[in-house]
This record gives C-alpha cells, structure tokens and sequence, in this order.
C-alpha cells in the first residue's frame, strides 16, 4: 500500500441526510468534470443505501454529458431483482432519461464472463485518458468488501486490468467488478455507508495498517470521502 492518504469523513444524522449531502456534493463533481472537460464518467454502486440516493439525482446533473458505468454486477439478467443495473435503471436513468447509449452496463448474463470483463475494460477505457472515471460511488460490506473486491478472492491481487471476473466462494457464484487499477485511478471516491451492521468494518477500513479490501482504496491517491449516518460511525474514534 502507498502512503496513507487522510479521506474525508462527513457524518449525517441519518439516511435522508446522507442522501442530501451525497446528492449535493455530486452535482458539485458533475458540474467541475462538464466544465474542464465536456463530460462527467461515474460508475454506480447497487446496495440499498444508493438505491436511497439515486432519486435525488435525477435533477441536478446533465445526464446529456454524463457517460454511466458501474461499478460491478452479479452474474444475472438485466432484467432479475439482483441486477445493479436494473435497480439503476428504475430508481435513476429511467427517471432521468439518461440516453441509452451513455448507460454501459455490464453484459453479466453472458455465458464467458471473463470476455464480458474484457468487453467491460475496453468500453472503459475508449475514448478516454485516466483518470478512467470523474467519480466512483462505492459501499462497504459488513466483511470490508466493496464493490466485488472480496476478501480472499483473485480481484485483489489484480495489478493492470481495470475490469475482471471473479469468483466469489462465500457467495457461492461469480461477479464482474472493477479492479484496484480502475478505482484507484478515479479523480475522486464517495463510500456511502449507512446503519449499524457496517460500524466495525467502517472503524477498521479507516486504519492505515487495515487489510480489508475497501481499505486499499479509502487509503488510496484518489480524494476519498465517506458518507455515513451516525449509526455506521458508532464506532469511529476521531472522525475528522
């Protein structure tokens, strides 16, 4: 791990004021990014706490300039209750009406998902120079994981590709997930982190000498900020 970088640590009072101060502070990325450089790249999380926050954005953001990734998927249909996309879709884009062709979703219901990945990777990285994303929205699992970097799994020793299929035993399936490369190389980080189930893995991911997997990244160059309500920051001794 590189030098401890210091991530900003914003505490809300609870879940509608985390999705207030997100929302607000992500209108400010997707105007900055439009401004210096015609278009905003954010890859979404699924979760239940983005699901609470996408329908705030739907105003505010030009979703014209805004090229949508994400940030991984399970191996389902587009259309299945599991599919980040489809929670997405129905909670965000469609509200929006982000145009289609801006939405790259993961092609998770393929049969080889390791081609899917590289299919992933190269719509990514077209048309673009890092960092590969002006903002990656990312949760935090009660296990330290986030996105689909999961303890124990091959995605975390991962060193150069941006997007990977991974199996992920203790789930008992495969996901596709950015890598340590892709979001790392963010121009910025936002954890959304809400309820008392996340205090331990919070506390612990804020520690330098941590070694779950989010703590590679809340440690990492890009500016980091975590959003979380009172109960996810129980256990925080010095919040800044």
């Amino acid at each position: 791990m590189s030098e401890a970088a210091t991530p900003e640590i914003v505490v809300a009072a609870d879940l509608a004021a985390l999705v207030e101060a997100t929302a607000a502070r992500i209108r400010q990325v997707a105007a900055a990014a439009i401004a210096a450089r015609g278009r905003f790249r954010v890859a979404l999380a699924g979760g239940s706490t983005p699901r609470a926050l996408y329908p705030a954005l739907a105003d505010g953001v030009d979703w014209a300039r805004t090229q949508v990734f994400f940030g991984d998927e399970r191996a389902v249909a587009p259309d299945d209750t599991q599919s980040n996309y489809r929670m997405a879709r129905e909670t965000l884009l469609d509200r929006a009406a982000v145009p289609a062709t801006a939405v790259h979703r993961w092609h998770a219901e393929a049969a080889d998902l390791d081609a899917a990945a590289r299919d992933y990777e190269r719509t990514l990285r077209a048309g673009a120079q890092p960092p590969w994303l002006d903002l990656a929205l990312l949760g935090l699992g009660p296990d330290g994981h986030t996105a689909s970097l999961f303890p124990g799994t091959s995605a975390l020793a991962e060193t150069s590709r941006l997007a990977v299929a991974v199996d992920v035993p203790a789930l008992g399936g495969r996901r596709l997930t950015l890598t340590y490369p892709a979001l790392l190389g963010a121009g910025a980080v936002f954890f959304l982190v809400a309820g008392g189930g996340k205090a331990a893995a919070l506390a612990d991911v804020l520690h330098p000498t941590s070694t779950l997997p989010a703590a590679r990244i809340v440690h990492g160059a890009a500016p980091v900020s975590i959003f979380c309500d009172r109960a996810a920051a129980r256990d925080i001794t010095s919040p800044s």
